[in-house]
């Protein structure tokens, strides 16, 4: 059964190394994370051992958030490898966020 990851400043950088990962940055108290927080856990479920689906808490790893100069949160943000190839900014369906996903695993 997949379950995204939590990510933190400490584990960040060695978890997205490898692969594909789609990095979720969200907030408790912002409506549209809470929104597409379903989807994100379904996205771990149907990607579990051929992408990584993570989530970063803007508040407790602003560095986090600072590097990658989030100002918008949902802030979706796609990496292979370890580069950041693509991202996006509020909720975002299913199936976009899959299109994505998809077209980097290829």
């Amino acid at each position: 059964m997949g379950k995204y990851i939590e990510l933190t400043a400490g584990d960040f950088e060695a978890t997205l190394g490898k692969g594909v990962s789609l990095v979720d940055f969200w907030a408790p108290w912002c409506g549209p994370c809470r929104m597409i927080a379903p989807v994100i856990e379904e996205l771990a479920e149907d990607y579990d051992g051929k992408a990584q689906i993570c989530k970063v808490n803007t508040d407790e790893e602003q560095d986090i958030a600072v590097k990658f100069g989030i100002r918008s949160i949902p802030t979706i943000m796609f990496f292979k490898d370890g580069e950041m190839v693509d991202q996006v900014v509020g909720a975002q369906s299913k199936q976009a966020l899959s299109e994505k996903i998809d077209a980097l695993i290829a």
